[in-house]
C-alpha cells in the first residue's frame, strides 16, 4: 500500500489509513502522554495532522512499515516542537493570559521540549544515526529490532549508540 500511494494510486491511501491508524494512534498517545495536562491538541489530532502532512509532503519512497513509521513519529515530533514554540510566543507577550500554576508546569515541558529538539539537532550535526536512534526508540517508540532493521545495523550497534546518544543528550539537557 504504501509503495502503491507513493506510486500515485488514488485509492491506496484510502486502503492505507485503516490499516495504520492504530499504530499512528500509540505513537501519538505516547508523545501526549509526555506532555502537559492541559495541552490543545489530543492524541487523534496528533495522528490527523501528521498524516495531513505525509500526504501533502515531498513524495517519500517508502522502504517499508518501519521507515513510515519512524517518518511519522518524527512528523508528530516537529508538530509538537512548533506547538510548543507557538504557545510560548503567545506567552512572551502574543496575548495576554492568566498564568496559573498548571501553566507554568505547561510552559516548563514546553522549554524542555524545544531544548530537547535542539539538543537532538546539535546530536544529528555530529551523528545522524545517533540522534535518529533517538527518534525511532524514544518517540517512535520502535524496538531495538525494528530500529536495526530500519537502519540497516546490529541490534548491538542499536543499543551502544542508543545509551551513547541518551548520554549524550542528558548532558546537554541539564546545561
Amino acid at each position: 500500500m504504501l509503495r502503491a500511494w507513493a506510486g500515485g494510486d488514488p485509492d491506496a491511501i484510502e486502503h492505507l489509513a485503516p490499516m495504520v491508524y492504530g499504530e499512528l494512534r500509540l505513537i501519538a498517545s505516547r508523545y501526549m502522554g509526555r506532555e502537559r495536562n492541559d495541552h490543545t491538541l489530543q492524541p487523534s489530532a496528533l495522528v490527523n495532522e501528521a498524516f495531513l502532512r505525509l500526504m501533502e509532503g515531498q513524495p517519500v519512497e517508502w522502504q517499508d512499515r518501519s521507515h513510515f513509521f519512524a517518518l511519522a513519529a518524527t512528523t508528530m515530533r516537529r508538530i509538537l516542537v512548533n506547538h510548543a514554540i507557538g504557545r510560548g510566543a503567545g506567552k512572551r507577550g502574543g496575548g495576554a493570559v492568566r498564568v496559573t500554576l498548571d501553566d507554568l508546569a505547561g510552559a516548563e515541558r514546553d522549554a524542555v521540549l524545544i531544548r530537547l529538539d535542539a539538543a537532538l539537532d546539535a546530536l544529528a550535526a555530529f551523528d545522524a544515526r545517533k540522534a535518529k536512534i533517538v527518534e525511532l526508540r524514544f518517540f517512535g517508540g520502535l524496538s531495538v529490532e525494528e530500529s536495526s532493521a530500519l537502519l540497516g545495523v546490529s541490534p548491538q550497534t542499536v543499543m551502544r549508540d542508543w545509551s551513547i546518544a541518551k548520554s549524550w543528550l542528558a548532558r546537554e539537557m541539564s546545561r
